[in-house]
């Protein structure tokens, strides 16, 4: 991934849930929060409610493939991440990356952009 580093750190995933904003849809939750940062962070979650092991790491592999084709388009400096849902292990591939670059890209980018509105105003 070109912009973006792994976000690791669980108060970094707490603090997104608390205080960023989210879409959902079918195949995932997206939270996102600007970072100040030049350079994206992305977390991706997969709970035992997604299924066995299998089940969670091919959630996992296809919202990091998603990501990976849309990185170009999204705006730097947010952090990410993703909370995969169980429809997600029956959906192929191209299905959720096309949905990640017709529907994701565009919701992040107005997230993102509320969010520097905010800042803005105040």
């Amino acid at each position: 991934m070109l912009y973006t580093e792994i976000l690791n750190d669980n108060r970094d995933f707490l603090n997104l849930y608390k205080k960023g904003k989210f879409t959902a849809c079918k195949y995932s939750v997206i939270y996102v929060r600007p970072n100040g940062r030049p350079y994206n962070r992305l977390g991706i979650t997969a709970s035992k409610k997604i299924g066995n092991a299998v089940h969670r790491n091919r959630a996992k592999r296809l919202i990091r493939l998603a990501y990976r084709d849309a990185e170009i388009k999204m705006p730097v400096g947010i952090d990410i991440v993703i909370v995969a849902r169980s429809p997600i292990c029956e959906v192929k591939s191209q299905d959720y990356c096309a949905y990640m670059d017709k529907y994701g890209v565009p919701e992040i980018t107005r997230i993102y952009e509320n969010f520097s509105g905010e800042k803005k105003r105040k």
